[in-house]
């Protein structure tokens, strides 16, 4: 039977290409996806969806996705069988960390793993085997923060608490784009319809941004702030809340401690003081904590722009305080927690999330913490390069390309070819696997089942739902999953470890599979079965018979019984964020104002067709006008003399880029814009539709050296550098250097 008359086959399924979890209606025939559309019976996202969901297609069809292993020799890529790559693989992995140690090995793990049940239920279990403390994620490039508040307030690196958009009246929005991203550790479809009906419901929506960004651009009030001058003016706020009348905290006053240091912190940041700083005038301050304090209900809620900087672990704590004090915590429009169907934090202790922790050990050559067994990525570059006892000698990267998504990425560049081993679990030949010896590709998203363990976790209402795999695996391909449990079964077996007990953890893993692991953490969660068949509730068999999904409600009260705290008690002032208070009064000393030094701030951007490098070799989702634009306000392009359409050379301390001009008041005077995730122009990549549409990397101008010296996230946000029209570099006669030369 031809394609065309071919049957036509209907299935149900969640996008997970990022955070929303929107539903799929996808017709298929012939073995083909003929059409792809919101699913309107879906009760999360009700129909929506956005460009991004046509890539599931894109990226299952990709030409240049490879589609068995490859190693890299003189002569170019070699395809190899998957025995030959594991074996090899396991073995040169082995020698290793038998010559130098069990730290010469390091891990990387990239986003796209936190969107496949399968590899963030099995991936564990090979960092287990692997026992090197050097693991490295793209948490240190992005949301660290909020685990780091979480894990010190509460008790666990999971207890994110989450808007109650649907129900809020007063939304006060720092450093976050929900427009383009879906709602990032807010998982929430149809974002501007949220948005659209607080102000329906005699609510408003308030946006600090250093950029007008798409939501604020929605918001009944756009507010610009100085790049990395977010906590100081969180504290600020937070002055105000605490003065007069003070804290609101109702029944949470019961259970929390510390507000008395909270008081003591907040006595000296006022707005008058936080004004020459942050470039928010005081008076708006005053009337944003007053609008705060007077809403029926209200919620502040702060995302990457206020995490990658300076002080993003201090501003994601004071987010919460301020919603605490408002008394806008674990009530209906305020901040909840969610309770999701699969409990990754008071699940089984087989099946959960650890709670965290925070300082167990330090890099090697910088000395900076680890957090809940990561270490940040930005030492990752030097962790390699610099000689001596414990330097990194080989690398597993999984799902990521961290030449492109971390700061000061030349360096990382350098240091990837001068691995003695290198292995990508990756389905393409990007940035980063171009250095690796092996690649690993995984099976497409469409090949496999699908359930949001963290983003039902992280989302705006309660909800579950299982996608059975839309097409069967080609031939001799494997799962993500797989390939880590035949690594963890190979090393396991070269170093001699019991035989018996090995092999038969290793078929009964390979029995059990994700879904198995699924199903048992389904029954054992709050709405299950919990191993009893009498019972009925949730298992995974259950779940199978709703293709649209279930809806459990929305977020309610939780606390105290969701804290995770030993004593069931909130910490408003831990230890580590009082003491970094101090380092927020040196960088902003009270009197002084902002100094201009001739550079200007570099922030980084997203657009709603964005989410990793994957997606910009997908025809449909880079077509339009050029997006790696720099970004610049009208004044200083005409004090810098940078004309629209135009190319500026953009220098830090790291390197430098050239890129074409767009001349906008979007961004606030002294600020710059580039986007996130481009530069596929080195050598060696093999991604034809990205290659064309290149751009810059943002990250070779980001630096390594620029952190949250207490999280060691990575400072995107009020990077320094100088910008220049490229034709006047030229006249000084200066070399031009191109981050796709």
């Amino acid at each position: 039977m031809s394609q065309s008359s071919a049957p036509s086959e209907l299935h149900f399924r969640t996008c997970n290409l990022c955070e929303a979890m929107c539903g799929l209606r996808i017709e298929t025939s012939g073995g083909r996806v003929t059409s792809i559309r919101g699913d309107e019976a879906d009760p999360f996202s009700k129909g929506h969806i956005c460009p991004k969901a046509v890539a599931l297609q894109d990226l299952h069809e990709d030409p240049d996705r490879l589609r068995q292993p490859v190693r890299r020799t003189a002569t170019g890529w070699q395809p190899i069988s998957w025995e030959e790559a594991l074996d090899e693989t396991a073995r040169r992995l082995n020698a290793i960390q038998r010559e130098h140690g069990k730290d010469s090995l390091g891990v990387y793990v990239g986003n796209p793993t936190v969107h496949d049940h399968g590899a963030m239920l099995f991936l564990p279990l090979l960092l287990r085997t692997l026992r090197t403390k050097n693991k490295f994620s793209a948490t240190s490039v992005d949301q660290l923060p909020h685990h780091i508040a979480a894990y010190s307030m509460f008790g666990h690196q999971f207890l994110i608490p989450i808007p109650d958009i649907d129900h809020t009246r007063y939304m006060l929005i720092l450093g976050a784009n929900p427009l383009a991203s879906n709602g990032s550790l807010m998982s929430a479809p149809g974002v501007r319809g949220r948005l659209k009906a607080i102000q329906e419901r005699g609510g408003k929506v308030v946006v600090v941004d250093p950029r007008k960004t798409e939501t604020a651009r929605v918001a009944d009030e756009h507010v610009f702030i100085r790049p990395g001058t977010d906590a100081l003016w969180l504290f600020s706020l937070l002055h105000l809340l605490l003065e007069g009348a003070g804290a609101k905290m109702g029944r949470l006053a019961e259970f929390s401690d510390g507000l008395a240091t909270l008081r003591e912190l907040a006595r000296d940041f006022t707005p008058e003081r936080a004004e020459p700083h942050t470039g928010v005038p005081a008076a708006t301050t005053r009337r944003i904590a007053r609008e705060l304090s007077a809403s029926e209900s209200a919620v502040c809620y702060g995302r990457v722009g206020v995490s990658t900087h300076a002080f993003g672990a201090m501003c994601q704590w004071l987010i919460n305080v301020i919603n605490l004090v408002t008394g806008n915590f674990d009530r209906p429009g305020g901040a909840l927690f969610t309770k999701p169907a699969f409990d990754l934090v008071h699940g089984p202790k087989a099946i959960s999330m650890s709670r965290g922790s925070f300082g167990r050990w330090k890099s090697r050559v910088r000395g900076l913490p680890e957090t809940s067994g990561e270490l940040p990525v930005a030492v990752l570059g030097e962790e390699i390069l610099t000689e001596g006892p414990g330097r990194i000698r080989a690398m597993i990267t999984s799902a990521g390309n961290p030449v492109v998504s971390t700061p000061n990425g030349q360096q990382l560049d350098k240091a990837f070819a001068s691995l003695d081993f290198m292995v990508c679990i990756d389905p393409y030949i990007n940035e980063t696997t171009r250095h690796a010896h092996i690649i690993l590709p995984p099976s497409t998203q469409l090949e496999r089942s699908h359930y949001d363990l963290a983003f039902h976790v992280l989302a705006v209402r309660n909800t579950a739902k299982y996608s059975p795999p839309l097409f069967e695996p080609r031939p001799g391909s494997k799962h993500d999953w797989e390939i880590f449990l035949e690594l963890k079964h190979r090393l396991e077996t070269l170093r001699g470890e019991p035989r018996v007990r090995g092999e038969l953890t290793y078929r009964a893993l390979k029995k059990l599979g994700p879904d198995g692991i699924l199903d048992l953490g389904l029954r054992a969660g709050p709405y299950g079965m919990r191993l009893r068949p009498f019972r009925k509730g949730l298992n995974l068999a259950s779940l199978k018979q709703k293709p649209h999904g279930v809806d459990l409600g929305p977020l309610q009260p939780s606390l105290p019984g969701r804290l995770a705290t030993r004593d069931r008690r909130i910490q408003l002032a831990p230890e580590l964020m009082v003491a970094d208070v101090q380092r927020l009064r040196q960088t902003f000393p009270e009197g002084t104002g902002a100094s201009e030094q001739g550079s200007m701030l570099l922030i980084g951007r997203r657009h709603l067709r964005d989410n990793n490098s994957w997606l910009h070799n997908v025809p449909r989702l880079v077509s339009g006008k050029p997006r790696c634009t720099l970004m610049v306000h009208p004044e200083d392009a005409r004090r810098l003399g940078l004309q629209e359409g135009g190319e500026a050379l953009i220098t830090s301390r790291v390197g430098e880029v050239r890129a074409p001009v767009t001349v906008t008041d979007e961004v606030m005077p002294g600020v710059v814009s580039l986007p996130h995730g481009y530069g596929h122009g080195r050598e060696g990549v093999r991604l034809r539709v990205a290659g064309e549409h290149a751009g810059v990397s943002i990250n070779d101008l980001t630096d390594d050296r620029f952190l949250d010296a207490l999280s060691g996230n990575a400072a995107f946000s009020g990077v320094q550098v100088h910008v220049k029209p490229l034709e006047s570099v030229r006249t000084e006669g200066q070399p031009v250097q191109s981050a796709t030369a």
